[in-house]
C-alpha cells in the first residue's frame, strides 16, 4: 500500500517491482524476482519457461499488474504459474487503479 500512496498509478509495471523490491530488502522478506519455472506437456519439457515476478518466502507467488483493471485473464495467467510452479498461494497486485488493488489466489 505504501508504493501505490507514494506513486500513484500510472507507470509502467516495472517501477512498481522495482518500488516492491526495495520494500521486500527493507522488511527483510526472502525473495526471489523473476524466477524462472518450467512448463511441461506429456511429460514433455517445453522449451519455453515462465517468469514469475516475485516468490517470496518460496511459497506465495506475487504477480504484479499496471491496468486500468484487474481481468479474467489476469486470474487465470497467476492461476496457471501456481499450477506450474506447485506453488499454492498467489497474490495478483494492480497497482493501474485509482486505489491498490489484489486479489489472493489459492491453487488446489
Amino acid at each position: 500500500m505504501k508504493i501505490h500512496s507514494v506513486l500513484g498509478s500510472g507507470f509502467r509495471e516495472v517501477v512498481y517491482k522495482d518500488a516492491l523490491e526495495l520494500e521486500l530488502l527493507r522488511a527483510g522478506i526472502k525473495y526471489k524476482r523473476e524466477a524462472g519455472f518450467a512448463i511441461h506437456y506429456e511429460e514433455r519439457l517445453l522449451p519455453h519457461m515462465f517468469i514469475a515476478d516475485f516468490i517470496a518466502y518460496e511459497r506465495i507467488l506475487l504477480e504484479i499488474k499496471s491496468t486500468t483493471q484487474i481481468q479474467y485473464q489476469h486470474f487465470g495467467q497467476t492461476y496457471n504459474y501456481l499450477k506450474a510452479s506447485k506453488i499454492k498461494l498467489g497474490l495478483l497486485i494492480n497497482f493501474g487503479e485509482d486505489r491498490l488493488n489484489y486479489k489472493r489466489i489459492v491453487c488446489g
